[in-house]
């Protein structure tokens, strides 16, 4: 089994694609004008606007805006190369400036426009690097 995708409900659909293809440096694939994926290396970042919702049973399936526990990961060659890159982008988003974590990985947290937490990541120690180095870019 893999996961491939990785969907985000929004209200704003718009913005977080645009958010998103800036982040990833990949364009988004705009397949209507509330359906958007981008394709990157390993999985998709899905977007759908809150009109999806009825496709899948309705409203209350998910709620935009309203994540409270997951973190969307990337992988990053470089996070210090990433945060500058970003600095100017994220200001008011950032939530941690990079930061080497107990697990080996130094991390770079931020939320996205609806709130939801993003963490881009580079292995440091030896056992991360380890752990990780099939799946660097």
């Amino acid at each position: 089994m893999n996961v491939v995708s990785l969907r985000i409900i929004t209200a704003e659909i718009e913005n977080l694609v645009k958010f998103y293809e800036q982040i990833t440096v990949a364009k988004a694939i705009q397949y209507t004008p509330d359906f958007a994926e981008i394709q990157i290396p390993n999985a998709t970042i899905a977007i759908g606007s809150v009109k999806t919702l009825q496709l899948f049973g309705g409203d209350h399936v998910a709620k935009p805006t309203q994540n409270q526990s997951v973190i969307i990961e990337f992988l990053v060659h470089d996070v210090d190369q990433e945060f500058e890159r970003l600095k100017e982008v994220l200001s008011s988003k950032i939530v941690q400036e990079p930061t080497v974590m107990p697990w080996g990985n130094k991390s770079l947290l931020f939320r996205d426009p609806d709130g939801n937490l993003v963490n881009f990541f580079t292995p440091v120690s030896e056992a991360a690097i380890e752990k990780f180095k099939s799946k660097m870019i």
